[in-house]
């Protein structure tokens, strides 16, 4: 593409309306589309960022990133001007088993990281709720407002790119959708590790225990949504086990804690995401990890290839990114049994037999 051929204002399915347009489009501004708009802006396109939400917006999420994520955004953390922790080691609870495993891992509050990332961008950003797309000649229309020759969709889940053009070719699998419960607020933790509980309480999924910086803490828990359902189960009765936990342990106290539910898809088929000029990343594409649902990562690494494929033609394809969390999946490949008779099929390893053993 070259970034400074722009295509005729007006025209085509807006009639004589008065339309707004860009080079790329790029529908959502977390970290997916963040990422994308900044390398698109940085080669010179013109692009609009359009999210239904005013940033900074409050954003559910355990706000983790991995140093992967620090090394793709070329950041100096020591000039973040938000909050951010780093953690030596995560303490991973498993039934009676409960050990340290040493990795270094960092913490953010999403509504300050994305706020951050957007602005960083260089990006325009609109604030619109985007209801109806339309393909117009090579392009697009969004609204009878917008038009672009190249169309990015990183709005989550319920994308409207990933539901106008990419639903039909990659159909939400159920069995891959997790339920989360969460909850962040201003607390004085005492214990500045962050925990990790897998399967507690025959949860199908975990529960984690995350400092922030300044203190803010984030505790949620996250399950199969498909094997909550079958066995009659509602998260929120795991929510309150886990509220017991934490006061047992002494991690939590004097707090009342009003959590909110969501849910997205872990990673599945992601084949198609890619239809003449339009594009689908992060959770619109399906990415979240398969062993601790991290989605961050996943969404700047796409957001990154969607730019490049847009600027230099090279092939968009999202197959290929890991599917399970760097280090961190140690844990999860260590439970192999556990997911006996699930599609979440994890590798067996040498750990996963000695756990399977115990």
């Amino acid at each position: 593409m070259d970034p400074h051929a722009r295509l005729p204002a007006g025209g085509g399915a807006c009639g004589r309306l008065t339309v707004e347009t860009v080079d790329v489009i790029v529908v959502g501004g977390g970290p997916a589309g963040s990422a994308c708009a900044a390398r698109l802006v940085q080669a010179g396109a013109s692009v609009l960022v359009l999210d239904r939400e005013e940033f900074p917006r409050t954003k559910l999420c355990a706000g983790w990133i991995t140093p992967e994520v620090v090394a793709d955004l070329n950041f100096d953390v020591e000039a973040y001007p938000h909050r951010f922790n780093t953690f030596n080691g995560i303490v991973v609870h498993l039934k009676w088993l409960k050990f340290k495993l040493p990795s270094v891992q960092h913490s953010i509050r999403r509504f300050e990281f994305d706020n951050w990332l957007l602005r960083r961008s260089g990006a325009r950003v609109r604030r619109h709720n985007v209801r109806n797309i339309e393909r117009d000649g090579d392009g697009f229309t969004v609204d009878g407002a917008f038009r672009s020759k190249h169309l990015v969709g990183a709005a989550g889940t319920r994308c409207p790119v990933y539901r106008t053009f990419f639903r039909d070719a990659n159909p939400r699998a159920r069995e891959l959708q997790a339920a989360t419960y969460e909850h962040e607020f201003p607390h004085r933790w005492r214990d500045e590790r962050c925990h990790l509980w897998f399967f507690e309480n025959g949860l199908p999924g975990y529960a984690w225990y995350v400092p922030k910086a300044d203190g803010y803490l984030n505790c949620g828990i996250g399950g199969m949504a498909e094997k909550l359902k079958a066995r009659g189960e509602d998260i929120k009765r795991h929510w309150r086990h886990f509220l017991g936990v934490l006061a047992r342990r002494g991690l939590l106290r004097d707090v009342e804690l009003a959590p909110k539910g969501y849910s997205y898809y872990l990673r599945g088929g992601v084949e198609v995401v890619r239809l003449g000029n339009a594009f689908i990343a992060g959770d619109s594409a399906g990415l979240a990890t398969r062993d601790l649902c991290e989605g961050i990562g996943p969404a700047i690494a796409s957001g990154h290839r969607a730019a490049a494929s847009i600027l230099e033609g090279r092939e968009y394809r999202l197959d290929d990114l890991a599917a399970y969390s760097s280090d961190i999946g140690l844990v999860q490949r260590m439970l192999e049994r556990a997911f006996a008779g699930s599609r979440l099929h994890l590798p067996e390893n040498r750990v996963a037999r000695e756990a399977a053993s115990l």
